[in-house]
């Protein structure tokens, strides 16, 4: 048997696939591009059917209008899922396990805060002025918090590229801009503002998602 002794002074290169627990992180591929599109599609189908709804009815109405507005606030929150899906499966806040955990927790929030849009969609009106319901109602606005502060650890960790590194910032002021213009304009205009903020936000961040999923993965992470 032959055995290959050649010594080099080379130092071994860094490798970018371990996890800080010790966990090998699934390389980029066709597979892996697919998820992210499919993913892609479903935060922007989620965001459209939102959005139709604030153009339609507005949110601020109650009855049959506050239902539709409540199930279409759960179209959008499964769209946030597969976006969260997304930043789980490229590691979007970075390779440790603290950054794991923080996609993780966020889930549980928006879990909360889909039921919440659930039963407050289908349930009796008499049990939609609960209090454990109305506790459940806390979530949505946590969630949203969660998915701002997740936006900011997200461009500041790199990992993502391009637009795809900054178009989270952008769809997390939705908040910012609506809430504002609900509290010095009324409804209508901020039923514009809000509906037109969430096209240029999450709809467009879905597009880019489905469009360009190789901006998801760092430098020097080619597809294979």
């Amino acid at each position: 048997m032959i055995m290959d002794t050649h010594l080099t002074n080379e130092p071994a290169r860094a490798r970018t696939d371990i996890r800080g627990d010790g966990a090998t992180v699934a390389g980029p591929g066709p597979d892996a591009h697919r998820a992210i599109r499919r993913a892609g599609i479903g935060l922007a189908a989620g965001t459209l059917v939102w959005a139709a709804s604030i153009f339609a009815v507005g949110t601020t109405g109650g009855g049959m209008v506050g239902r539709i507005g409540d199930l279409a606030g759960l179209a959008f929150q499964l769209g946030v899922f597969c976006l969260l899906g997304a930043q789980l499966r490229t590691r979007a806040l970075g390779v440790s396990r603290a950054a794991m955990v923080t996609l993780k927790v966020e889930m549980g929030l928006l879990g909360v805060a889909s039921v919440w849009s659930l039963l407050h969609g289908v349930m009796p009106d008499a049990v939609q002025n609960a209090a454990w319901l109305g506790i459940l109602d806390l979530f949505w606005p946590l969630s949203m918090l969660g998915m701002f502060a997740i936006s900011v650890k997200l461009a500041f960790a790199a990992r993502w590229r391009g637009e795809l590194r900054w178009w989270p910032l952008v769809a997390e002021s939705w908040a910012v801009v609506t809430v504002p213009t609900f509290l010095l304009l009324g409804d209508e205009p901020s039923r514009w503002v809000g509906g037109g903020h969430l096209l240029i936000g999450y709809a467009a961040l879905g597009v880019l998602l489905a469009r360009r999923p190789e901006l998801t993965l760092p430098a020097g992470r080619d597809a294979r």
